[in-house]
């Protein structure tokens, strides 16, 4: 089962967690937690202005950061034995594992990539739909995460209907 994954961090130099998204790819598991306790002096420009203002909409997603790893890895264990996290950075997946630490949680099969997909037609208009919608905004860790969910189905049914003509 593949997990949608998507972070918001600090900075791009060093960067430390804000928040954590995650959704199955059948959309009937997700989890999301904000930080309470990440460094506000070290966002950047951007983080203030993009990505602050969105946060504490979610009832009781704010826990402190050591908090955090027993509420993935528990979420985790309530998952199939196999599971594929597939998110669109490197930086991601740097901070997944660094939450989940090493080894990886024994149910965690690896990743997948999305960044080829990034700039395929059916995967950005899918995305940009998603984020059409007023309440669901772009730089929102359990936002963005389901907006790579709706990519990869979209990417998905184009690539068997593509089968199917040929």
């Amino acid at each position: 089962m593949l997990i949608f994954l998507d972070t918001e961090f600090t900075n791009l130099t060093d960067r430390k967690l804000i928040s954590i998204g995650m959704v199955s790819e059948d959309g009937q598991h997700a989890f999301y937690r904000e930080l309470r306790d990440f460094d506000l002096d070290s966002c950047s420009p951007f983080v203030r202005t993009s990505v602050l203002p969105l946060l504490g909409h979610f009832h009781a997603a704010a826990v402190e950061s050591a908090k955090l790893p027993e509420d993935v890895r528990q979420w985790l264990n309530t998952l199939p034995r196999s599971l594929v996290i597939a998110c669109d950075s490197d930086w991601d997946w740097e901070l997944f594992g660094k939450i989940v630490g090493r080894p990886l949680p024994a149910n965690i099969a690896g990743r997948f990539d999305l960044r080829p997909l990034i700039d395929t037609t059916a995967f950005h208009k899918a995305v940009c739909r998603y984020h059409d919608e007023a309440d669901q905004p772009w730089h929102h860790a359990w936002h963005d995460a389901h907006a790579h969910r709706f990519g990869w189905l979209a990417w998905n049914d184009a690539r068997r209907r593509a089968k199917l003509s040929t």
